[in-house]
């Protein structure tokens, strides 16, 4: 139960923040969940109708108070105490031609018990008022805010024709009728600048005073250690507002009951009513605020004090970009060292927003095999020191040159979502595409490596590097000023050198090219690069636009270098033959630069056919980089470079 525990915790220490505008979901009071509504009907204090407004689609999500029963309903006829569709919260629904039964008279019902109790509120009483008035419809049609026909029902969608549908169809979800229009109450009281019942503190604690006085079932809360009022259903809406999943739930009432252990539920798992609903109402908010959320599965990592704790789900930009930090962009210079200043700015950033060493943190993954149950697929309990120690680690450690798009360039490590699409995406209507299952099961088992310190699971690098590998698999256009060029592959490309470098952090591998590095496999990415740079820039010559024969024949040269670089030397004889014509200074640099790669071969590597490791894509980059120190960025095939006796 470690898990509801931090969560608790987590929302007494930010209940600062309970119901802040500025939060697209905002932490919530105990006993509320949030609905979003249509039509917003004014009244006065004594529950006179004064006028009624339509609910702008960004302004819709609205705190609402609930119940256990109502909080998680689907299709029941539970109502909402306060605030619900005209099927609640008008009498005068079925004269209108609502289509389904009329639930007015529990909602009323629910509504004068509230008034009734000890903690009833006033603007609940006017609220309660008016809608025993039994006109909630008959006020909308007159207020022109729902349209009725000539037989005096609520005119559906397909009933409008070709003239122009109204807004109310706009704004409702499905748009088809104007009945499943949910309803809220704002009281106009002389005095009272608060008349949105919606965002009025006072309304929200007379509701959650009221609900905790109805509890009767008293025992031990697994959570506080507590003798205290225990909850009979657990939230939901977890992950969006049309979850229905639960990470706590117990319905196995018959046959196989609690499978034999228990005899009823609060014998399994007994937690408090208000511990449920402040961890619940935490962990949605946290999810939107800083999660990483998918259909299915969500990830999401907090500071249980309330400070702002690093992302260890987002790439170096933008955690760098968080505390104001900018990001490194070319590789010029001792570029690790630059990384290291930045990343420590970074976590001096974090410090400055109070996040203390000996803070709490938690990282947690959650995800529902069906539409009813939700599981916590991944959990870590960490101290903030080790957290921002490990954070560090891994944007230092996996730290290369990455090219997303022509605004998103930087030195750093990828997202963990970034490296399952570079591993097992597949290109498809001009963007990387990944199977929803494929890529949450890709990132949970990434993320140990960086909040754990482990290395990256094998198989996941060398999917990088295949894929990386084979050029052809992406698609290339030329763009004025790159060349011939693909933003995905070169996406594919840095992360897959990133990976590999983080993996063999004992070679110590370096951003800039290291002409002492003697290994075969660095050297062969180096001759591939040279092979590369030359036809391209004899290409530019001729003005011809289209792909080397070396980048077609990447994939078979990891895969049979030698041979394969054999089949490459020889296409290059033409086009040394133009670039002696016209860029002889230029050749004269290349072949000299190929020649000393060449004397570093040992005899029995070069003449070798055994498949390339990631290493050659680490040559082959820097190599390039080094060609082109102008352009570490925007590597141009443009440019001239005009020789010296010219």
């Amino acid at each position: 139960m470690s898990w509801i525990e931090k969560l608790y915790k987590t929302y007494e220490n930010n209940m600062t923040s309970i119901g802040d505008r500025h939060d697209k979901i905002p932490l919530l009071p105990v006993s509320h969940t949030t609905q979003n509504a249509q039509v917003t009907i004014v009244i006065d204090g004594t529950g006179k109708f004064v006028r009624a407004l339509l609910v702008p689609k960004p302004e819709a999500r609205t705190i609402i108070p609930a119940t256990e029963a109502s909080a998680g309903r689907t299709n029941g006829p539970v109502p909402h105490p306060l605030c619900d569709k005209l099927q609640y919260v008008a009498a005068d629904y079925e004269k209108y031609g609502g289509a389904k039964k009329s639930c007015f008279a529990d909602y009323a019902k629910q509504m004068d018990e509230w008034c009734a109790s000890p903690f009833s509120h006033p603007k609940v009483c006017a609220v309660r008022n008016y809608v025993r008035t039994g006109r909630v419809t008959e006020n909308l049609v007159h207020a022109q805010i729902l349209h009725v026909g000539d037989n005096g029902k609520l005119k559906g969608k397909s009933a409008m024709g070709n003239t122009d549908v109204p807004e109310i169809f706009k704004l409702i979800q499905g748009g088809n009728e104007q009945t499943d229009a949910f309803v809220r109450f704002s009281v106009e009281i002389p005095g009272d600048p608060q008349a949105d019942l919606w965002s009025d503190p006072s309304v929200w604690d007379s509701w959650a005073l009221y609900y905790a006085s109805l509890k009767s079932v008293k025992g031990l809360c697994f959570v506080t250690g507590e003798e205290t009022f225990l909850a009979d259903q657990h939230p939901a809406k977890i992950r969006n507002s049309g979850d229905s999943a639960k990470l706590i739930s117990s319905n196995d009432t018959s046959g196989f009951t609690f499978r034999g252990r228990f005899t009823t539920a609060d014998e399994a798992c007994g937690v408090s009513f208000k511990v449920t609903q402040k961890a619940h109402s935490a962990l949605r908010w946290l999810i939107d605020r800083q999660g990483r959320r998918g259909p299915e599965r969500s990830f999401v990592a907090w500071a249980v004090s309330g400070a702002v704790a690093p992302d260890p789900f987002a790439d170096t930009a933008s955690l760098l970009s968080k505390v104001g930090v900018e990001p490194v962009t070319t590789i010029a210079g001792d570029t690790a060292q630059e990384i290291g200043i930045r990343l420590s700015k970074m976590i001096a950033g974090y410090r400055s927003r109070k996040l203390d060493l000996s803070d709490d943190i938690v990282v947690m993954g959650i995800d529902s095999a069906s539409p009813g149950r939700m599981a916590i697929s991944f959990y870590r309990e960490l101290k903030g020191s080790e957290l921002l120690e490990r954070v560090q680690a891994w944007h230092a450690g996996c730290c290369w040159l990455q090219r997303f798009s022509n605004e998103k360039v930087f030195v750093g490590a990828p997202a963990p979502c970034d490296i399952a699409e570079a591993a097992y995406g597949i290109w498809r209507d001009g963007k990387m595409q990944i199977d929803e299952k494929l890529n949450k099961a890709t990132i949970e088992r990434f993320l140990p490596c960086i909040v754990d310190g482990t290395l990256i699971p094998r198989d996941l690098v060398e999917s990088c590097v295949r894929r990386a590998s084979n050029k052809q698999s992406f698609p290339w256009k030329w763009e004025k000023g790159y060349g011939y060029f693909s933003w995905g592959w070169e996406k594919a490309f840095g992360i897959a050198c990133a990976l590999y470098r983080y993996q063999n952090k004992e070679r110590r591998y370096t951003m800039a090219l290291e002409r002492e590095r003697k290994t075969r496999d660095y050297l062969y990415g180096r001759l591939l690069a040279l092979a590369e740079h030359m036809e391209s820039r004899a290409l530019y010559v001729a003005g011809e636009k289209r792909e080397t024969n070396a980048g077609k024949l990447m994939q078979r040269f990891a895969e049979r270098p030698y041979s394969t670089w054999l089949t490459i030397e020889t296409s290059l004889t033409p086009y040394k033959v133009r670039l002696r014509a016209k860029r002889s200074k230029f050749l004269h640099d290349v072949e000299t630069e190929m020649d000393l790669v060449f004397k570093s071969f040992n005899t029995d590597d070069y003449i070798s056919d055994k498949r390339l490791t990631g290493e050659f894509l680490l040559g082959f980059h820097c190599q390039r980089a080094e060609l082109r120190p102008s352009e570490a960025v925007q590597e141009s095939s443009e440019v001239e470079d005009v020789d010296a006796e010219e």
